[in-house]
């Protein structure tokens, strides 16, 4: 299965004046679709191009790092434009996933503290998460493209901490981009979409 990049779906100035137009264009047309390509071709050098883009990630990991470097990138970003909308994040989550976050997470607040410090912690290039395994949620940061799938977790949210996911917008200052993201653009709906597929 080949990997197509993916339409945005929301006009690129949507989510100002927490993430610009130039952030969604330089990010999505150039970082995302460099990885498509890339990782076409990759794929199909390791004859690995007829899987879904899990199993090619969890395939790659640990095996052959270029063409795992591309493939979970896609597969983060794939779900990234989709964890983001516009009037999104806050405090009002669907019922059965607030219920989740209490009894796993130590409730909302503590997801924030806790989310936002995996993303500010995670040193360098890389991504901060929310997975479910065995069942529970749980919150980790990995580097580079890493993801929980090649963890035995299946991720409901994560945020790019890259620096060309946030730097045109907010320079050095992470920590207020992630909070931009908890407050103001996370996608409760879809995270729901794979709370609920995952907890099956």
């Amino acid at each position: 299965m080949a990997f197509e990049l993916p339409a945005l779906p929301y006009a690129y100035d949507a989510l100002a004046p927490y993430m610009s137009a130039e952030t969604l264009e330089y990010h999505h047309d150039k970082h995302h679709n460099a990885y498509v390509t890339t990782g076409n071709k990759l794929a199909a050098e390791a004859g690995l191009d007829g899987l879904s883009v899990e199993e090619i990630v969890k395939k790659s990991y640990g095996t052959n790092q270029p063409l795992f470097n591309n493939a979970a990138q896609h597969y983060n970003h794939v779900h990234f434009w989709k964890w983001l909308k516009k009037d999104g994040g806050g405090t009002k989550l669907p019922g059965k996933l607030e219920a989740a976050f209490a009894s796993d997470l130590g409730g909302y607040d503590k997801f924030k503290a806790d989310f936002i410090a995996a993303g500010t912690t995670q040193f360098g290039s890389g991504w901060a998460w929310v997975s479910v395994k065995d069942g529970k949620l749980e919150i980790s940061k990995t580097p580079n493209g890493e993801n929980p799938l090649v963890h035995g977790a299946v991720p409901i949210l994560g945020v790019d901490v890259w620096e060309h996911s946030y730097y045109i917008d907010y320079r050095n200052l992470r920590p207020k981009y992630l909070e931009a993201f908890v407050d103001s653009l996370i996608n409760w709906d879809y995270v729901l979409e794979l709370y609920e597929a995952a907890a099956k």
